[in-house]
């Protein structure tokens, strides 16, 4: 093979033209962004764990003569590595101003893309796929979206939006790539290995001696430097042309392979550097090790070849390789006859996720019998490195396959492989436990095996072959309905599915965002220093270093600001930037600009903060309540005489339920440009904000300049649920001072870490409850109390619990009912508004209470919650009238759109028949009350789309009308935009004539409320003048009106793992008349899955001294394409009509949010049946996120009972935090 002449200049094509490149840039999203002015990709968390940066990579591969195309994430992959490759980004494959492609069309007819900031990366996905198979199955391209994360914006729609792709006219797919394949004639081949004395930072991938493939008798051998997908497919190749006798190790890293990491990640990441690294969760090393395979090692003086045993990894991050030494090959020997090789992992996700354990394990029996001869049992994630139970596999080898010779290898397994109570990771009994239930599996899977060679007699009791039975993996249809009335025209938009105003310029790539925007003449960049303690005195900022650094333009604190140093959110104080006190890990302390943002990042790690640790801190609730810690006031509402219904009870009983926080993880992390204009120092700021005003005023006070001075723009924001508020209004602050001091634009944009670490969270809540009820189901009484977890400083923290006790009775009518809530004071990141505002916990608590008074009476769930729903005309707790009627058709026709009685039974035989999987179903009511008493929260922001296609209904509303910007915007939150916006507009439509020019401007009427000739943005305040709650008299009228919906969801359960799958969900869900509902549905759908996240899988954990673990998309995993029900069903109820609202439509945000916990309860059901079969009744504690963890331990199968009955001798502390 010719050797490439050695260049200094980089050379490589992007969407067909050439680059040649002598700078140094790391990452190629860096290069698009900086040079190439290419910002469809974009940067969502800088780990190859979201998917918004995919980009296509093409390389001529001159051993088969042929062009290989594969996604690779662009925020990982280095510029250098690009030389002699093609890339072809979303904007190189089509665009509205020339043609599309038809990925692009299909996902934006389909309804795929709603906020749309990760819509290109998905594009880039299913384009790649179908360059290489141009009629994928629904199978392959639910793998390929593995590794995109963004669910909470992700329906049925993309899939079947990809599918119609694979359907186009394939001419189309071709002939938009005939020049973007264009490939430089030199190759980056090495043809000499240089060794790593040499080139210490030789990139080893593409040295060809690292490429090879070689396939003989004796088994496979495999370049290291070949990537995994490349080691995928030759074993796939092998697998099926081999007999199956010899194929045990390779199918069993087949099937690793298949869960390892993302798509982008498999196509880059090596064989040889997953051995090296040595990582302990490897999914590879333990089936390496198992399968006797070996590695062959290069240095200057020679090779020389090493197994992959238990001296090959010697502690965390180390191998047996000497520092001159590299990974040449991997051999991987076939099986002998009489082997049985298997792979099992246990991950948070299926896919694109860290396993928590993984085992590798094999074993070798005596020709014809069933005695085992050798055997081997490598475990990863229990230790430093891949663990090896030698001490397990000696009670083994010489004995017959049978349960006793496995029981003892179980207790020798429980004394061999232990961890500690700190150990890193936490989850010890969770993973002590699955050591021992993937044995148990193992041996399943071997007896089947000696069973069906016709080595042993007997068959495996039924019931425990589901140990060894996959969940079910098989997409069914799904259906989506809704009701187009007969007496609309054609023409007419309102009530039909009418595509996304701005999915075009989304799946293109051409939408805008904050960071987007041109890099100015002169710009900076702006980097936050937090504080790195969780209560102390700040004693010394040392900055002298930072300003040393190139680039370093200023460093400032707190007494740099020449305005307000606070800003007052709900009458309470938080600081712009710590000033002499500290009270979390992740506050402000001070800010640096530099030119670039590596020059910002690098010296705003430089700055030394001196602190003085200070007592008391608090972190749970639980302390709080000890110390008195709260934000005042706290709330309190009761109804009827609680003290006497208790007495008059057939039954009491007490519980309560901890919910988790959780994080925004919108894909657009909090991000801000602000210019300095003309000679009186005016600010243009541009922001992701779901609040333009209060950054306006946030900056003019602490500028200390009058707000007239200050423009707030917001052109699209990428995601925010919520989390674009408060925090957003003091980083902008912090940005503006920045541009003020320094006379320049500056911008700043969080990385992903930063962004979790600053920004704060859903509220944890713990919920307390006594309730009493009678022995037909009614429940006469409840007294709850609520705990939320607010935080170093108030934010929305009361706001928060005053809707958690409002919404307390959910669909409930309880005559005697009394609620108090807290907001406790703590020393972590301040929670804040979130996406239901409280009400997902508050909901969670009352249906946890529900269905613990139907595990007392031994009762369906779901005939409790029927008996006790609000039947006819009633007051609320805080006595508001309404009528459940809607509510009750929700209740029933969902009952019999999921056919509820027919599936309990099914879901009963199933449970029956199987021991290690169990099903469970619920169905789950839901009354939601639109508005906010709070007059400042009922306000209409300026139209921006924050997300998820809120301006389609706004210009069907308009229609033809012309419209005129807002001239005060306040903050589109609580499921309002539509609501408020569409008002505006029709309010407007008979003032049409004043809007027309007359010599007035029309701003001048924003100041007269009470002019007959309103403004449009007066008009956006209407839903506020009747809304109200008087906490004294504990009463009001705080809601404009209810929306009802009922869902549905069945889940099958590995009882084993604690690992489960959706297996079908029906949603009915009341939005009055839809004005649009493809964006309502898909509304509904990404809000379940954000439910589902919330109740089942989203963990923000915090070590024992305050620091957020959990910073990015590896270690906190949100709901992904495998999560999405295999049958989601969603139907918008018919003959709904609500009166307060824009062609009698309703709010459909934020509900549907809560729903997400129908799939909590169906798994707390499947668990209570494993817990039947282990002989334990009655209710039991599962606290939210119903993790596999959680679900697993709660089960108490044999081998959780195995760990749990250990007797604790060790006093360290947990290595993560117990909250809320």
């Amino acid at each position: 093979m010719a050797e490439q002449q050695r260049s200094d200049v980089l050379a490589f094509y992007v969407n067909g033209k050439k680059v040649r490149s002598c700078v140094y840039i790391n990452a190629f999203n860096e290069l698009q962004l900086m040079s190439l002015r290419l910002t469809g990709s974009k940067y969502g968390c800088g780990g190859g764990g979201c998917g918004a940066c995919t980009v296509m990579l093409s390389r001529y591969d001159p051993q088969t003569k042929h062009i290989h195309h594969f996604s690779v994430n662009a925020c990982l992959m280095p510029v250098c590595q690009l030389h002699g490759a093609a890339v072809t980004t979303v904007e190189g494959i089509g665009s509205t101003k020339t043609r599309l492609h038809p990925v692009q069309e299909r996902i934006a007819k389909a309804h795929g893309s709603q906020c749309g900031f990760c819509t290109p990366g998905m594009v880039m996905s299913i384009y790649t796929l179908l360059r290489n198979k141009p009629q994928p199955t629904m199978e392959e391209i639910r793998e390929t979206l593995g590794g995109k994360t963004d669910t909470y914006t992700l329906s049925s729609n993309t899939n079947q939006s990809a599918l119609s792709s694979s359907n186009a006219n394939q001419s189309a797919l071709s002939s938009s790539n005939a020049n973007q394949s264009a490939l430089s004639s030199s190759n980056a081949n090495q043809s000499a290995l240089s060794s790593k004395d040499d080139q210490p930072n030789l990139h080893q991938s593409r040295i060809s001696a690292r490429l090879c493939v070689c396939v003989c008798v004796a088994g496979v051998c495999i370049g290291a430097g070949s990537s995994l997908s490349t080691v995928r497919s030759v074993l796939e190749k092998c697998v099926c042309s081999l007999p199956a006798e010899h194929t045990q190790t390779l199918a069993a890293l087949l099937e690793q392979l298949s869960h390892v990491a993302g798509e982008q990640i498999r196509n880059v990441a090596t064989l040889g550097g997953n051995i090296a690294s040595a990582y302990p969760n490897s999914d590879l090393n333990p089936v390496l090790a198992a399968g006797r395979c070996s590695v062959v090692l290069q240095s200057r003086e020679g090779k020389r070849e090493v197994p992959l045993d238990k001296d090959f990894f010697v502690g965390f991050g180390k191998t047996v390789l000497k520092p001159d030494e590299i990974v040449l090959s991997v051999f991987i020997p076939v099986s002998r006859k009489g082997e049985v090789v298997r792979a099992f992992r246990h991950a948070p996700r299926k896919e694109n996720a860290l396993a928590t354990v993984n085992a590798g394990l094999r074993v070798w029996f005596e020709e014809g019998s069933n005695v085992v001869k050798e055997m081997s049992v490598y475990y990863g994630g229990v230790g430093p490195c891949t663990v090896s139970a030698e001490r397990t596999v000696q009670q083994v080898i010489g004995r017959p396959w049978n349960e006793a010779t496995l029981s003892d290898a179980y207790r020798a397994l429980v004394d061999e492989v232990t961890l500690g109570a700190s150990a890193p990771g936490g989850k010890v009994m969770f993973r002590r436990s699955l050591t021992l239930s993937l044995l148990f599996r193992f041996y399943l899977h071997v007896l089947q095996h000696l069973k069906d060679t016709n080595v042993c007699e007997g068959e495996i009791p039924s019931e425990q072959l589901s140990a060894v039975e996959r969940l079910p993996n098989i997409i069914q249809p799904s259906y989506h309905e809704f009701q187009v009335l007969n007496d609309a025209s054609e023409q007419d938009p309102v009530g039909r599915a009418v595509q996304h105003q701005a999915a075009l310029s989304h799946a293109t790539g051409e939408a805008v965002y904050c960071d987007d925007f041109p890099r100015t003449q002169g710009e900076l960049f702006l980097s936050v220093v937090t504080s790195a303690r969780a209560h102390a005195r700040i004693t010394h900022i040392d900055v002298s270093r930072a300003l040393s650094m190139p680039g370093v333009v200023d460093v400032f604190t707190a007494d740099d600001i020449p305005g307000k140093k606070f800003r007052s959110f709900t009458g309470i104080d938080e600081e712009i930037l710590a000033q002499g006190e500290v009270t979390c890990v992740g506050q402000m302390v001070c800010a640096v600009v530099a030119d670039t943002k590596p020059h910002a990042k690098l010296a705003s790690a430089a700055v030394k903060v001196h602190y003085e640790d200070l007592p008391d801190r608090i972190f749970t609730v639980e302390e709080a309540v000890e110390k008195r810690s709260f934000f005042l006031p706290q709330r309190e509402i009761q109804r009827g005489d609680v003290t006497k219904a208790f007495q008059e009870a057939d039954h009491i009983y007490e519980g309560e339920i901890r919910l988790g926080g959780q994080e925004h993880f919108y894909m657009e992390t909090q991000s801000m440009l602000v210019i300095p204009l003309g000679e009186e120092k005016e600010m243009k700021v541009y922001a992701s904000s779901q609040h333009p005003t209060m950054v306006q005023e946030a900056v003019a006070e602490t500028l200390g300049i009058p707000s007239s001075r200050v423009s707030c723009h917001v052109k699209r924001i990428g995601g925010a649920f919520g989390g674009k508020l408060s925090k957003t209004s003091i980083l902008a602050s912090i940005t503006a001072l920045a541009a003020w001091r320094s006379e320049r634009p500056v911008r700043c944009v969080l990385d992903r870490g930063e962004d979790m670490l600053i920004t704060g969270a859903r509220h944890p809540v713990l919920g307390k409850y006594k309730v009493g009820f009678m022995s037909d189901g009614r429940i006469t009484a409840a007294d709850v109390r609520y705990y939320a977890n607010a935080g170093h400083t108030p934010d929305d923290s009361v706001l928060v619990i005053e809707k958690i006790l409002l919404h307390m009775d959910n669909a409930y009518n309880i005559l005697n009912l009394r609620g108090q809530s807290a907001a406790c004071k703590t020393n972590l990141p301040s929670n804040t508004a979130f996406r239901g505002f409280g009400v997902p916990q508050t909901l969670m608590v009352i249906e946890n209470m529900v269905n613990d008074v139907a595990m007392v009476l031994g009762r369906p769930a779901e005939e409790i919650r029927e008996k006790n729903l609000y039947k006819e005309t009633s007051l609320t707790h805080y006595k508001m009238e309404f009528d459940p009627e809607v509510l009750l058709r929700c209740w029933e026709e969902c009952k019999e759109r999921s056919e509820l009685d027919r599936r309990r039974l099914d879901v009963a035989r199933f449970n029956q028949q199987n021991r290690w999987k169990k099903r469970g179903i619920a169905l789950i009511p839901l009354k939601y009350g639109v508005g906010f008493a709070e007059g400042f929260l009922n306000q209409v922001d300026q139209s921006q789309p924050q997300s998820y296609g809120v301006e389609t209904p706004t210009y069907i509303t308009l229609a033809q009308s012309s419209g005129q910007p807002y001239p005060r915007c306040l903050g589109s939150s609580w499921g309002l935009g539509v609501l408020l916006k569409g008002t505006s507009i029709t309010d407007c439509q008979p003032r049409r004539s004043y809007q027309q020019p007359s010599g007035h401007r029309a701003g001048s009427l924003t100041s007269s409320t009470h002019s007959p000739l309103r403004s449009c943005s007066d008009v956006a305040r209407w839903l506020g003048h009747d809304l109200y709650m008087d906490w004294v008299k504990q009463e009001g009228r705080p809601y404009a009106y209810f929306t009802y919906s009922a869902c549905c969801s069945e889940v099958e359960l590995d009882c084993l793992t604690g690992e489960y799958r959706t297996v079908r969900t029906d949603l009915v869900a009341d939005i009055g008349r839809s004005i649009n509902p493809a964006i309502d549905i898909g509304q509904i759908e990404g809000a379940f899955m954000q439910g589902l996240g919330l109740y089942t899988m989203e963990e923000l954990k915090f070590s024992p001294s305050g620091v957020l673990y959990t910073r990015g998309p590896g270690q906190y995993k949100i709901p992904a394409v495998c999560d999405v029900p295999l049958q989601f069903n969603v139907y918008l109820l018919s003959g709904s009509h609500n009166p307060h609202a824009i062609y009698s439509s309703k709010g459909v945000g934020e509900p549907t949010v809560f729903l997400g916990c129908s799939v909590f309860f169906a798994l707390k059901e499947a668990v209570a049946a494993a817990r039947s079969d282990a002989g334990l009744s009655g209710p039991f504690t599962l606290h939210s996120p119903a993790t596999p963890e959680r679900a697993c331990i709660a089960c108490g199968t044999r081998f959780t009972q195995m760990v749990c009955d250990i007797p604790e001798t060790e006093t360290a502390q947990p290595w993560a935090l117990e909250l809320p």
